[in-house]
């Protein structure tokens, strides 16, 4: 009787199995991330942000749905690394173009599909006019394209008593769609730039399947029929902070900040350069700290510098020890508050992640020298600054030089005097030159005599 009730178990826990099974089953998910538009920081930050919530769902497959005419390189350089060393594999539905940029970070992706009538390549680096960059940039565009091929190994193939070992995804084909000095039989002449249609891309390893939606190609090529999809929603934080670490935008912010620094030691008080110099710090840094790019320390080297400037130019006669710290450590602080690096440790950065900082941050400082020596000939003469310049001219100074009527009066030093400077009396400024010393802004001095259309003072 045992044995019977036990046979009976057996058969009716193998009926129900398969069907308790497929009830504690969860369906897998796939995670789509759209890159429809220009490759940028923008598009970095939607795929950065895309992987990490793909990353903490559990996703079984991440899919970027890519329609673009390519963009920025440093940009897609950075996706197409986050797509390599991705955990969860990334796969992509070229969806009418991959082009340039786009072709970089399609061909990082563990498998390519492609709608009809798409295509890839044309990854030739070009400047904003479309025309093509010197072969500093090829070079270094055609080996990122190389080795992201290259990095999806080889098939073994055996033919007969040989072994070949194939790459998945030829890496010459790659350099083609940069260089239009490489030809490949049957497929392109020297003097082209290589762009695969989907079917020529399908013939040659550079695609994986045909599809017309991204349902197709979960359903009928990853294998999953019943399946459940999120899509990264970007929010207008993540435009905005693309958008302020844009590198066009990077150097206009050390520009501001630059000139704002200089503006102000040149004018009594504080005013409108202090105020712009500051918010453009803040725009700089912000998106950088809250990235993880710019850490506490880095910021505070950037802060130390400007005080050490300071100090150079109020406290310190001349321009010395303070002055030149003060600007390696304004210019550190700017360069590294773009690198991910780890204190000291910049084992995780590239060559190219340091060229790209460093570039950043001088073509802003030479820009902000440049506008600054520019603005000194133009600021007393009209428009926005003109109330922060003094407004007599040489001519008015040598046919009014009479200022025998300030003798005797006090006023306060505007600037620093040492000896030279600004004093301001009644309301009006005037050259000044202390016969006291060093004398400190904002005390009281009295005017002692005149000279030059100058007046000299002593401190009070």
């Amino acid at each position: 009787m045992k044995k019977k009730s036990g046979l009976f178990l057996a058969t009716i826990w193998t009926l129900i199995a398969p069907f308790l099974s497929m009830a504690g089953a969860s369906c897998p998910l796939v995670y789509k991330i759209d890159i429809k538009k220009e490759i940028s920081s923008t598009t970095r930050l939607y795929l950065s942000n895309g992987l990490a919530e793909a990353n903490t769902l559990g996703a079984d497959a991440v899919l970027i749905h890519l329609n673009t005419y390519g963009g920025q390189v440093d940009a897609a350089d950075s996706m197409r690394t986050a797509i390599l060393y991705s955990p969860i594999p990334v796969y992509v539905f070229i969806d009418n173009n991959a082009a340039s940029a786009g072709a970089l970070i399609s061909i990082a992706c563990k498998n390519i599909y492609m709608r009809k009538g798409a295509n890839i390549g044309a990854a030739t680096v070009v400047n904003q006019t479309g025309a093509a960059m010197p072969d500093k940039y090829q070079s270094y565009m055609r080996s990122m394209m190389r080795s992201t091929a290259e990095a999806h190994g080889r098939d073994t193939v055996v033919q007969g008593n040989d072994t070949l070992y194939k790459w998945k995804r030829d890496p010459l084909i790659a350099e083609a769609m940069v260089d239009e000095r490489v030809a490949i039989p049957n497929l392109v002449d020297t003097g082209k730039v290589l762009t695969l249609t989907a079917q020529e891309a399908q013939k040659w390893g550079y695609c994986d399947g045909i599809a017309e939606s991204p349902d197709e190609v979960i359903t009928q090529y990853l294998g999953y029929k019943d399946y459940e999809m999120k899509s990264y929603a970007p929010s207008w934080q993540d435009d905005l902070k693309g958008f302020l670490m844009n590198p066009v935008f990077q150097s206009i912010l050390i520009i501001i900040i630059i000139g704002g620094i200089y503006f102000e030691m040149q004018t009594p008080g504080l005013g409108f350069p202090s105020a712009a110099s500051l918010l453009a710090a803040v725009l700089y840094f912000a998106p950088l700290y809250i990235d993880g790019l710019a850490a506490n320390w880095e910021i505070l080297l950037f802060i130390i510098g400007i005080l050490l400037l300071a100090v150079e130019i109020f406290v310190i006669p001349g321009f010395g020890v303070a002055g030149i710290s003060g600007i390696v450590l304004v210019i550190g602080g700017l360069v590294m508050g773009l690198l991910n690096n780890d204190h000291f440790n910049f084992d995780g950065v590239s060559g190219s992640e340091i060229e790209k900082a460093t570039l950043t941050v001088l073509a802003g400082l030479v820009a902000g020298f440049g506008l600054m020596i520019w603005l000194s000939n133009k600021i007393g003469q009209r428009g926005m600054f003109r109330k922060v310049a003094l407004h007599t001219d040489l001519q008015e100074a040598i046919s009014s030089p009479d200022l025998s009527s300030l003798v005797g009066k006090e006023g306060t030093a505007a600037t620093v005097l040492r000896p030279s400077g600004k004093v301001s009396v009644d309301g009006k400024y005037y050259d000044g030159i202390s016969e006291s010393g060093f004398i400190e802004r904002g005390r009281k001095v009295r005017i002692i005599r005149f000279e030059n259309a100058q007046v000299y003072v002593e401190d009070l």
